[in-house]
């Protein structure tokens, strides 16, 4: 039986105030359907390692799928203060559940809406945003993650067409997405973006099995076997590494916020436990080494969302940087990482078990901290901006 979700966020800093009454009503809504229809089944669509597809629908009303796109092409046309609140909301419920609307928006429809032709832009965006079509985003390789611009996967210009050929890997909404926007380089060695739709000749997308993280999460491969691409399906104002950087810095801008929302669920639950756990005749929250434990798990929340929060109002100016998103990305998921760990250690045996989100937490983390850019890559991009030198070159 499901245990009733009771979360209330902290906000030890008054970061409410911060936030205008539409931020509020956007994130408030984004919680109440986490509450109500993902907390109930989360663990156990964890354990049978299944992505409940009942979820496109509802993250399609709250406005999870391209909450910024504007609503000419089928979005809610939201800041990105509130696309930020949404993915914490979301990634507080589970990170693969975070991690398939992260995809939808930033991965797929950004591009899109970026860099495609109008043409284009009408036939997917309001599709996507309504959850009618679901998308992944095709750029790891598998013997290319960090070096992108390594790729082997290429297209050859045939006249009327183009013939795409090879493979990737860790794709997030593969096994059941519509499309695909994937990266390959031309004749020229130009990476290059397009749209890939299920059901072309040569294209399959064999599932990932066997995983221990993001369970509640479809991965999967695209593999390209001579598929015919429509020259109309290619982008033209964007070619290297620019087009899928750019897509990867929204992604990771979401998951600076999303890892938010996975360390307040756990540090919540940490707090409650420790409450009610009584051990030598008193509760252990009143243990110097608990309240040590809550203390820093608090103060490091306070301080990512500050980080956030003055990131989002950068991003509205169209003055954040790569390397700042790069920082807060970097900073949040490990912050939430350790907070898992910690209160994994308050709920004591408990927590390794599915009445308390910690180690779903804990796994999912263990890949955030991974995708999207390492951590050891995040931070020698901050080393790399503040010396001027590239360490991975």
């Amino acid at each position: 039986m499901a245990k009733a979700d009771n979360f209330q966020h902290p906000d030890y800093y008054l970061m409410d105030e911060l936030l205008t009454d539409e931020h509020r009503l956007i994130r408030d809504s984004a919680r109440a359907w986490v509450k109500k229809e993902v907390s109930p089944i989360v663990e156990e669509a964890c354990q049978s390692c299944v992505f409940p597809k009942q979820w496109i629908k509802g993250l399609a009303e709250i406005g999870a799928f391209g909450p910024y796109i504007p609503q000419e092409y089928g979005g809610p046309g939201l800041d990105q203060i509130s696309y930020g609140l949404i993915m914490q909301e979301l990634e507080r419920g589970d990170s693969g559940l975070r991690s398939t609307a992260s995809v939808q928006s930033s991965l797929v429809m950004f591009p899109i809406y970026t860099y495609a032709s109008e043409e284009l832009k009408k036939k997917y965006l309001p599709k996507l945003a309504s959850g009618d079509l679901m998308g992944c985003f095709g750029l790891t390789e598998p013997d290319h993650g960090s070096n992108p611009n390594g790729m082997l996967s290429n297209i050859k210009d045939k006249g009327d067409h183009y013939v795409l050929n090879g493979a990737k890997m860790w794709i997030s909404n593969a096994p059941f997405a519509d499309i695909a926007v994937v990266w390959a380089k031309d004749e020229a060695g130009d990476i290059r973006g397009m749209v890939i739709e299920r059901g072309w000749a040569g294209f399959t997308t064999p599932e990932t099995h066997g995983k221990w993280s993001l369970r509640a999460s479809a991965t999967g491969e695209l593999v390209f076997d001579n598929v015919k691409v429509p020259k109309g399906n290619v982008f033209t104002t964007v070619k290297g590494l620019k087009g899928p950087l750019s897509c990867l810095n929204s992604a990771r801008y979401g998951i600076a916020w999303g890892a938010i929302g996975a360390a307040m669920d756990c540090y919540v639950s940490a707090l409650n436990y420790s409450k009610e756990r009584i051990q030598f005749g008193r509760p252990i929250g009143g243990f110097q080494l608990t309240q040590k434990k809550l203390a820093e798990m608090i103060t490091e929340i306070t301080k990512a969302q500050l980080l956030t929060w003055r990131l989002g109002v950068l991003k509205n100016e169209h003055r954040a940087t790569p390397a700042q998103i790069s920082m807060a990305k970097r900073n949040n998921v490990f912050m939430a990482l350790t907070i898992a760990r910690e209160a994994r250690q308050i709920h004591g045996g408990m927590g390794i078990t599915g009445e308390y989100p910690i180690m779903r937490h804990m796994m999912n983390l263990e890949s955030v901290i991974t995708y999207e850019g390492t951590h050891d890559i995040h931070l020698l991009i901050t080393g790399n901006d503040i010396t001027g030198i590239p360490a991975f070159e």
